[in-house]
């Protein structure tokens, strides 16, 4: 009975502080959710903050900072010989770490830049060649965004890889690009296997390369040995290039306002180069005819959670898989579109070592 009571008196002096502890939760008004919706599935989201990622690198952090306060600079985006004023500094580093031979060529009727490591081409890689396409929206970044793309390819891979200087707008519209791939790869085809030949790009030259890989299915040229969509997808764009990307990674990683309503798809997702295509035409966007995308090569896909192409890359992994085309997706946390032309970013040197890994692994497989 005496341990009951004391059971009891403990029981009451600990009930207060439970009652004192849960009052002022239980006195505070349910929130209302700021999130409208409406009858279509349409969500109306308030402003949002969001921090840099905590899983960045050090550098990672201070490199997206930097990206974001320099895009609200006009001036950043101007050119100066095919290189855009953001660019420069990180064009130097490259030079600086990935010493190569630059050979001014033409190849097929194609003008082109010939990369050659200083440190001469791996023995595996005597016969193989890597084909880069340049991003920059069709409408520029020769000869920028080229070497950007291919220096450290080059050097670090031991490998030959040619850049092409492929027709863009606003002088020429599709299919030119594709046009200038084939000639180029045809030329190739004369000294090198078709499994022995590589082709990625960035932005515009990830789509580019998707384009190139279907044009040579209607004009009976063999598929290469591996393909790379870097920053980009092979899915129809309605707006930028599409998906949920449009209105979250859009605004998280460039820094701009999301994007409005999708535009007519005739308008080629806002690119000059596009302009009155059929979105749904699989020499624009092979996603669109499971047939074409069947016959695609293995294909490595690279994107970032704050990529404005995020939504189309993940679209394009899905779709080759179920074609079961040998499809590798590798998304960086908290980084943008074309994240890696930074080169002292150790998430960079993760996404070169990569695309380096996946052309040794699948070139000269039949």
């Amino acid at each position: 009975m005496l341990r009951r009571i004391r059971v009891l008196q403990q029981a009451v002096l600990v009930l207060p502080l439970v009652i004192c502890m849960a009052s002022p939760v239980a006195a505070q008004p349910r929130p209302v959710n700021p999130v409208g919706l409406d009858q279509n599935g349409t969500l109306h989201m308030p402003g949002l903050t969001v921090p840099v990622s905590g899983f960045l690198s050090p550098e990672g952090k201070a490199y997206m900072a930097e990206h974001l306060n320099q895009l609200r600079n006009p001036a950043m985006m101007a050119q100066t010989d095919g290189v855009p004023n953001l660019l420069v500094g990180y064009l130097e580093r490259e030079r600086l770490l990935y010493p190569v031979t630059r050979e001014y060529t033409s190849i097929g009727g194609v003008h082109a830049f010939v990369y050659t490591p200083a440190s001469g081409i791996a023995d595996k890689n005597r016969e193989r060649v890597l084909i880069n396409l340049h991003g920059g929206g069709f409408s520029g970044c020769w000869h920028g965004c080229a070497e950007l793309e291919s220096l450290p390819i080059a050097a670090l891979g031991r490998i030959k890889v040619i850049s092409l200087d492929y027709r863009e707008s606003p002088q020429y519209k599709f299919p030119a690009a594709s046009e200038d791939v084939a000639a180029a790869y045809r030329e190739l085809l004369k000294t090198y296997k078709p499994q022995n030949i590589g082709i990625y790009g960035c932005s515009a030259g990830g789509m580019l390369t998707a384009m190139a890989v279907a044009w040579f299915q209607q004009h009976d040229l063999p598929r290469p040995g591996a393909i790379g969509l870097l920053c980009a997808g092979a899915a129809p764009t309605d707006a930028s290039f599409g998906g949920d990307a449009n209105y979250f990674t859009m605004s998280l990683g460039e820094g701009r306002m999301p994007q409005p309503a999708p535009v007519p798809a005739t308008t080629g997702g806002g690119m000059v180069y596009l302009a009155g295509t059929n979105p749904n035409d699989p020499l624009v966007a092979p996603t669109s005819d499971p047939a074409v995308l069947a016959k695609f090569p293995p294909t490595m896909i690279v994107s970032a959670t704050r990529g404005f192409d995020l939504s189309n890359a993940v679209y394009t992994h899905i779709q080759l898989s179920k074609q079961n085309v040998p499809a590798e997706l590798y998304v960086w946390e908290g980084l943008f579109h074309g994240f890696f032309y930074n080169p002292d970013v150790p998430e960079s040197r993760e996404c070169f070592d990569f695309v380096i890994k996946f052309f040794d692994k699948w070139l000269g497989k039949s």
